[in-house]
């Protein structure tokens, strides 16, 4: 049977599901923890919860170092092998399966971020903006042999520094994640070269228009899909926000909103036992033929026939 609602994680509520994660975590901002061997024996509440779809309220890093599994993100699946990578955005749906073989063989380390304290590292925004939309559509990277090698380093200095008694652990450890998030991101850039040379194209104040608009559509999605909202919001015309949009990722701004539109309409679909009546309320559409029409549109398929798949 599934949820009448997304499941809603916090740090607070992953130190409930899994006790043995509190001393490696930073108040309710940051946590950190692996899976492996007898641990896997104390963590069985946290992966049921992770066996069904989730939104954290932040960031997840995960890094598989032996076995598989299958990630699900935002009803895409990715099968991650041994140093395999996933970062997942507090917008994306999430769920955890096991291969036949289970969790057995599987060796799993895991970083959440709250958004909060995220927020208050040292980042440029307009890049990480910029690069997210990246990390939405290719969530899962395989490490190389060297990148591997640092990211463990990262990912044990972070453990030795929440062991440790400092008046400033808070600062040194933001600190320690803005590296690490910058050097994610390039990783992932190298991934979508040619992509990266394509908008290096674009103007910064054209990137920085379109990251802002992104931003805006994945706050706003759910009962804003006309362009003016956005435009508006921005101090633009309908008119030049779409051109820019168009000139800094190549699709149309419709085409943008559209696809949170469809992604979020999805995730209720799979993911929810709300009736399709209030799917309709929940994502603002004005009646049952509307958004049949527009789901049918943009996925060929009704959300009936949908959701039935």
């Amino acid at each position: 049977m599934k949820n009448s609602a997304l499941q809603l994680l916090d740090i607070a509520r992953i130190k409930e599901l899994f006790p043995e994660a509190e001393k490696f975590s930073l108040g309710d901002d940051l946590i950190l923890g692996g899976l492996s061997g007898s641990v896997l024996l104390k963590s069985e509440m946290l992966l049921k919860a992770l066996a069904r779809p989730v939104r954290f309220d932040g960031y997840i890093i995960m890094f598989v170092r032996k076995g598989k599994l299958n990630v699900e993100v935002n009803v895409e699946t990715y099968e991650m092998r041994p140093n395999s990578l996933i970062f997942n955005l507090p917008s994306n749906v999430i769920a955890l399966h096991t291969m036949e073989e289970g969790f057995a063989d599987v060796e799993l380390f895991f970083t959440f971020i709250s958004s909060e304290f995220m927020g208050i590292s040292r980042f440029d925004f307009n890049k990480v903006l910029q690069d997210s939309i990246r990390v939405l559509s290719t969530p899962c990277v395989t490490l190389r042999e060297k990148d591997l090698s640092i990211a463990n380093d990262y990912y044990f200095l972070a453990k030795k520094m929440l062991r440790m008694k400092c008046s400033n652990k808070r600062e040194i450890l933001g600190s320690l994640l803005t590296s690490f998030a910058y050097y994610a991101l390039e990783i992932w850039s190298r991934k979508i070269e040619v992509e990266n040379d394509v908008r290096k194209s674009v103007s910064a104040r054209t990137n920085q228009a379109f990251e802002r608009f992104i931003n805006l559509v994945s706050e706003h999605h759910n009962s804003q899909r006309a362009v003016g909202f956005y435009a508006q919001k921005l101090s633009l015309t309908p008119k030049y926000l779409s051109k820019l949009v168009r000139e800094a990722s190549g699709r149309s701004a419709p085409e943008w909103i559209d696809s949170f539109v469809v992604m979020e309409a999805r995730n209720l679909l799979r993911y929810s036992d709300m009736s399709i009546k209030e799917i309709v309320y929940a994502l603002n559409f004005p009646n049952q033929s509307v958004f049949y029409r527009y789901f049918k549109e943009h996925t060929g398929m009704t959300p009936l026939q949908y959701r039935k798949s």
